[in-house]
């Protein structure tokens, strides 16, 4: 289970809801930011609805830059996908159909195995596995919804 040190907040500009795989630990102690054992930077969530989510992958992995998608967990419950980027990218996220919960910088561990229940990592973190940039995934996430939208009203 992906743990936050202490939320500060999120900022939602949409009506599903965030990662069930993101727990609140406000009366813990911050856990070490770690990703399996490794010592790894504190991060952020973008949380996007799975299809949306899904469909950004595959533009991220089928562009350029085929590492510009960092982890990324998948929370069947709640039909969502997580993708980990920079501390700091919730104060301006805004991007409608998404949002970004913040860690401010108080840590968040990351499992090396899938959390229990239903989530599990669609992309696992690993040693050299950057979180993804959120002007990427912005672009990403733009090109996905165009994608949808125009396979929605095809026929």
């Amino acid at each position: 289970m992906l743990h936050l040190g202490t939320e500060t907040g999120s900022r939602t500009t949409a009506t599903t809801p965030a990662a069930k795989a993101v727990t609140d630990t406000t009366d813990a102690a911050p856990p070490a930011a770690s990703t399996g054992g490794h010592d790894a930077e504190p991060c952020d969530l973008v949380t996007v609805p799975a299809r949306q989510g899904l469909e950004a992958v595959d533009i991220l992995r089928r562009g350029a830059d085929q590492e510009a998608v960092g982890p990324v967990l998948h929370d069947g419950a709640c039909d969502t996908l997580g993708f980990l980027v920079p501390p700091g990218t919730a104060e301006a996220w805004d991007v409608p159909g998404s949002a970004c919960t913040r860690t401010d910088g108080r840590g968040l561990s990351v499992p090396a195995e899938p959390p229990t229940g239903d989530s599990g990592w669609l992309l696992p973190p690993g040693d050299d596995a950057p979180v993804t940039d959120p002007a990427v995934l912005r672009a990403a996430l733009d090109q996905a919804a165009r994608l949808i939208e125009a396979a929605d009203n095809c026929c």
